[in-house]
């Protein structure tokens, strides 16, 4: 057999399957599964959505290529969202539409970074983000985290990691996997120090629809002199709209910086889906209200999983954000992948294992709660507390 791209063929299997398999071992001994594993949203599309999917997927107008930085359409409403969302001035020529904000990562990647060059993350990391690098051959240094400073990362930390190869940060916020939120002058002051030492800040803001506060903006960089020449920032439709199956994510950056992200997208899919981007081109305004209620429901369900981690005195709840929760299991010196799997496998929980995003967070557990409704959560408190791996 001819030889694999060792760049991919030394990637470990896609760790969301893997952890799905533990679970189809569940004999259902302590009631039904519960999935906090993989980041979907725990409740269906809204009908009216649904419906403009259909309007749209049934077509003619979109079965043929479209525009490969995204439908004007989208890029204007989205541009507009951005807009009010932060308080600035962001123009469609500000937005690439991209098929998932996974996508969205990797244009970004090879639009600022090659073969040798160096981007830093956090860690804890998105293991998406850290695979994509590897197997394009950018090489990944990584700033830590501490429980102890809420995941976040430390200045002085960042400034002493950029060294002369590093060309961009990548950051997420809200975080996946700690869920911590970023605070904005922390992301200002990140903001200038890339600015300074000449490197690209790429921000990716999955999870900012969920943020504790309704009307507050997550940062004001964009508000900021020169920030396209700086700032990335991706985004999904998946989670606020229910729809991460027709994978539509954006980029907001510099016009220069979509001028290269075409060139990348052209090569890669050339468009995003068009039919979805018709739809949430309506949607966006049509639904602000539904996604809102989405928003204190999410905040509910956060809530009901921190009255189930004081309740269960051994597991300790480290960090808990707009859709996850990084909790460490009491079983000092025992793998995080052994912890999920038993979990899984006999008391029905899914989560993914701490290790699949650093090899230093072997002690830690990530729990998707918003994939679960709030009875739901509030059946892990038995589960967790009479858990015991003899």
């Amino acid at each position: 057999m001819p030889a694999f791209n060792p760049l991919v063929e030394k990637l470990s299997p896609p760790p969301v399957p893997s952890v799905f398999a533990w679970g189809h071992a569940y004999q259902g001994a302590k009631g039904p599964l519960i999935d906090l594993s993989q980041a979907v949203p725990g409740y269906p599309a809204h009908p009216d959505m649904l419906r403009l999917l259909g309007e749209t997927a049934s077509s003619r107008a979109f079965t043929g290529y479209g525009p490969i930085e995204g439908e004007a359409e989208l890029r204007n409403a989205y541009a507009e969202h951005v807009s009010q969302v932060y308080d600035a001035n962001v123009g469609a020529e500000n937005i690439h539409i991209t098929s998932g904000c996974n996508q969205a990562f990797v244009c970004a990647a090879m639009t600022v970074a090659g073969p040798g060059n160096t981007v830093l993350m956090t860690e804890p990391f998105y293991f998406n983000h850290e695979t994509t690098l590897a197997m394009m051959g950018i090489k990944t240094a990584f700033v830590a985290c501490e429980a102890a400073n809420g995941f976040l990362p430390d200045l002085a930390d960042i400034e002493a990691a950029v060294t002369g190869d590093v060309r961009a940060l990548a950051l997420v916020s809200p975080n996946n996997p700690t869920g911590a939120i970023y605070p904005a002058p922390l992301l200002e002051a990140i903001f200038r120090l890339c600015r300074e030492k000449g490197i690209w800040l790429i921000l990716d803001e999955t999870y900012r629809d969920f943020m504790h506060e309704a009307g507050r903006a997550p940062h004001g960089l964009f508000s900021l002199d020169g920030w396209e020449e700086t700032l990335i920032s991706l985004y999904s439709f998946s989670k606020s709209f229910c729809i991460p199956g027709h994978r539509l994510g954006a980029i907001t950056a510099g016009s220069k910086v979509v001028e290269q992200v075409a060139k990348v997208m052209d090569n890669l899919q050339i468009c995003a889906p068009r039919a979805a981007q018709a739809a949430v081109a309506r949607a966006l305004p049509l639904l602000a209200g539904w996604r809102e209620e989405n928003r204190q429901e999410i905040g509910r369900r956060a809530d009901a999983l921190k009255t189930v981690m004081r309740s269960v005195n051994d597991w300790k709840l480290d960090a808990i954000g707009a859709y996850f929760a990084f909790v460490r299991h009491p079983f000092r010196g025992v793998g995080s992948a052994a912890v999920a799997e038993k979990l899984a496998r006999e008391v029905g929980i899914i989560c993914i294992p701490g290790a699949y995003f650093g090899e230093g967070q072997q002690d830690y557990l990530r729990f998707a709660f918003a994939n679960a409704d709030v009875p739901t959560i509030g059946l892990l408190e038995e589960r967790l507390r009479n858990f015991a791996l003899s």
